[in-house]
């Protein structure tokens, strides 16, 4: 393969569905390294999905291009699309930076006269650098601003030299690896943790993509877990950062660094582009960690704050909020405290009690799988135990977890209709007040806690989320353990099954088969998002052929993909 010397349309487009695809590889790995000053998320995670959005996006342009025209999508749609779709998609403080360094990234590229080289690489990464810190409130060294500008510096100065693209990325990689390296002497939390910062090294692989891409070099392998741990830098140029023996900021700063800013809150906000900058005054006087990205009437918006409903409120006078999000930062502490200090299985709780005042309405979860586990605290679960299909809790175990609640009140999430005959009884074991919702597959939990409000009483939640878990329409993908037969047809062993709340759907021979006949029974033109839990015994290949169908024969429909870890079902639906 020869060296290519431009950014053709198309190569931009592979660079970044292989972005996309190093960052998954990564995503462990930088989770980790995700310490300062609290676990906003998972930060390897979160710039993952967002560029999850932005492959979607490119697949549809492909599919069809802007007005009908024939022949591939020009430098202008690509990059129109890819600014278009990571801000959709953006996840968590990371994802909200990384989207506004990929406008400002396709905004100089999209101004090139011609196809882009060096020097044009070098101006585009120039402005990503200075969009990015435009759309932050207070700029905070050692973090992904960091390093985007150390890799623009770079670039610059080798373009200015007259160097061919692929030079112009290897500096920009070289300056990105460098200055990556010292983010520990700026921010003294990640010294403090022996670890570099998460954001700047998911951006770093942004320049293995283009390396890759251009001149066929190998992407980087995310290290063995175990010391001694590394971030790839540049060629011969490896970052210790000890992520698998770190010690993490403690829960004592932690928890002090959060005294005022307890929650994070997300949202697009609708608005004319005027009304922003009062907009982001108000809001530099509710919290921090501001960010702040968009244009032509649509921004992402990202705040750190005491305040919930102020910060929601703010967006009424400037224009619609849609896609609230509200995660508790506390929370997230203590669960990557049980992460480092070895409690990996989901019915692990803390030994300790958790900071701050209880909610008055706390909730526990039946679930099985790290992944789903980790989704339901991240909603806003407090305890969740292990348990599903053919691992029922006892009421023992149940009752157990109600009491290690320190609600008086509490929602019980079964998640499986087998174990909600237990859980109904848990009321009368214990002077807490006790309810049950109705949930009988993991997306109808997820759903209902789309509705917990932590400072209701449980009567108004247990309403609320029985609402809330009956909108969603869930799917399941299992194998037949016997031969067998229902109204879809006959079973054999190994058959594998599409399940929905009215039984079994669909039997095919193929996993990837049974996906995608399931998905076409239960998505219709109502629906607009469908959220994947890969489980055990999923693989890319599959996940890759339901994306793929869904964007073929359900276009107005996105997809997101979540690891869940589940045993048995290898797919799980939320359909909205």
């Amino acid at each position: 393969m020869g060296v290519l010397d431009t950014l053709e349309p198309s190569t931009l487009r592979q660079v970044v569905t292989t972005f996309r695809d190093v960052l998954r590889s990564h995503q462990e790995v930088i989770n980790r390294l995700n310490v300062y000053p609290v676990p906003d998320g998972d930060t390897g995670t979160n710039m993952a999905l967002t560029l999850e959005t932005v492959v979607a996006e490119l697949t549809a342009l492909d599919a069809a291009p802007p007005g009908g025209d024939p022949g591939p999508p020009d430098m202008h749609a690509t990059c129109k699309a890819i600014a278009h779709g990571s801000l959709m998609g953006a996840r968590g403080n990371s994802g909200v930076i990384l989207s506004q360094l990929l406008r400002g990234l396709t905004d100089g590229l999209s101004a090139a006269p011609e196809a882009p080289g060096g020097k044009e690489l070098a101006l585009a990464l120039t402005v990503a650098d200075e969009l990015a810190r435009q759309a932050v409130m207070r700029p905070v060294e050692g973090t992904i601003l960091t390093v985007a500008r150390g890799a623009a510096e770079a670039a610059r100065g080798a373009a200015e030299a007259g160097s061919a693209l692929i030079d112009v990325v290897v500096a920009a990689r070289e300056g990105a690896a460098a200055t990556l390296a010292r983010t520990p002497d700026l921010l003294p939390a990640l010294a403090r943790a022996g670890v570099v910062d998460a954001g700047g090294s998911g951006f770093l692989l942004l320049f293995d993509a283009l390396l890759t891409v251009l001149d066929g070099r190998p992407l980087p392998e995310p290290p063995e877990p175990g010391p001694p741990p590394v971030v790839p830098g540049a060629d011969g140029l490896p970052i210790a950062s000890a992520m698998d023996t770190a010690v993490a900021v403690s829960h004592e700063e932690a928890e002090g660094a959060l005294a005022a800013l307890r929650y994070e809150v997300m949202y697009l906000l609708e608005a004319p582009d005027e009304t922003i900058p009062s907009f982001k005054e108000v809001w530099a006087g509710l919290g921090d960690s501001i960010v702040v990205v968009g244009g032509d009437g649509l921004w992402n918006c990202h705040i750190h704050t005491d305040d919930i409903g102020a910060s929601v409120e703010a967006s009424l006078d400037a224009g619609r909020p849609r896609n609230i999000r509200v995660t508790d930062l506390l929370e997230q502490v203590e669960e990557e405290r049980w992460v480092r200090v070895g409690a990996g299985s989901p019915g692990s709780g803390p030994e300790e009690t958790p900071p701050g005042p209880p909610p008055v309405t706390g909730v526990v979860a039946v679930a099985t799988g790290d992944g789903v586990g980790r989704i339901f605290r991240s909603l806003g679960v407090q305890r969740v135990i292990s348990g599903g299909q053919s691992m029922n809790p006892s009421t023992a175990e149940l009752l157990d977890a109600v009491e290690s609640v320190r609600s008086d009140e509490v929602i019980i999430l079964p998640n499986n209709k087998n174990i909600r005959p237990v859980a109904e009884g848990i009321d009368g074991l214990t002077r807490k007040s006790v309810r049950v919702v109705s949930s009988n597959t993991i997306a109808e939990g997820f759903a209902a806690l789309l509705a917990y409000d932590p400072e209701a009483h449980v009567d108004a939640n247990a309403a609320a989320m029985e609402r809330s878990a009956c909108r969603v329409v869930p799917g399941e993908v299992t194998r037949a353990v016997r031969d067998s037969s229902c109204d879809a047809g006959p079973i054999a062993a190994g058959d594998w099954l599409g399940l929905s709340r009215q039984g079994i759907e669909v039997v095919s021979g193929s996993l990837a088969g049974a996906a995608c006949a399931l998905l076409d029974r239960l998505v219709d033109e109502e629906h607009d998002l469908v959220t994947i839990i890969e489980g055990e015994g999923s693989g890319a290949a599959d996940t890759r052929r339901i994306t793929e169908w869904l964007r073929e024969h359900r276009p107005g429909v996105v997809a997101e993909v979540h690891h869940g870890g589940q045993p048995l079902y290898p797919y799980l639906f939320s359909i909205e």
